[in-house]
């Protein structure tokens, strides 16, 4: 039987979503905490991955257990109550055998939060950023990205993707609370996508990069001529839709 669970999670600590050999990650944390209520090893499969100091507000993943889970909210309070405090389960789901939470997502949405002055409420959750920008103009950049598929110039370079390809549904630049905030939705995502994306239109917001500077960019294709990726601790996951 395969389940789908959503979670959340601060990605301060962490070398990000996926196992790695040398790092605590929050896969590896979640799987440990499964494997030991469910007393089986349990495998876990993403919606995708975040880079280290990513966080998510809502992530997706799939496992497979044999038995039915009769009670999935008091599994979800033994989950919680053995993963740290910066990881939380929220729902656990039966779906179809065939279901794939990375390649059956037909969306997902991230945010990118700057802070425009120093907070003690905000640190490592926000990127924090006091130069003037041209929101505007921002915007303006913002909506050159529907013009395209190609997104080989946000990409991280050697990755083992077959296509650079993706649809972007949604990409504004607005405010919440203190925050100055990039929303984007697309059907899926290149590695460091986003962050390279933020990163060069502060370029256009600084005034060293022009809208048509930034729309050459993207068809150039090529990763070098990009911004620098903006910190990672303002990049936040926040909907996996199916």
């Amino acid at each position: 039987m395969r389940y789908l669970i959503g979670f959340s999670y601060k990605g301060t600590h962490y070398h990000g979503w996926q196992i790695q050999p040398n790092g605590v990650t929050v896969q590896s944390e979640l799987t440990a905490a499964l494997s030991l209520v469910l007393r089986k090893e349990i495998e876990l499969t993403g919606a995708g991955r975040t880079d280290a100091g990513v966080h998510a507000k809502r992530m997706a993943a799939h496992f497979d257990y044999e038995d039915e889970i009769v009670d999935s909210r008091n599994l979800v309070n033994k989950l919680n109550s053995l993963l740290p405090l910066d990881i939380a389960v929220h729902d656990i789901k039966r779906v179809a055998d065939d279901f794939h939470a990375r390649f059956d997502a037909k969306s997902r949405t991230y945010k990118y939060y700057i802070t425009r002055s120093k907070s003690p409420f905000l640190t490592d959750l926000a990127a924090k950023m006091t130069f003037p920008l041209n929101v505007e103009m921002m915007n303006e950049a913002a909506a050159t990205l529907f013009d395209y598929t190609d997104f080989t110039s946000f990409s991280k370079v050697h990755t083992d993707t077959k296509t650079n390809n993706c649809k972007i549904m949604r990409a504004e630049w607005g405010y919440e609370s203190d925050c100055l905030v990039f929303t984007v939705q697309a059907d899926r995502f290149l590695r460091n996508m986003v962050r390279a994306i933020v990163g060069t239109m502060l370029e256009v917001g600084k005034g060293k990069l022009s809208v048509a500077g930034f729309r050459e960019i993207i068809e150039k294709k090529d990763r070098c001529l990009a911004g620098t990726s903006a910190p990672a601790e303002g990049l936040y996951l926040c909907d996996v839709e199916y």
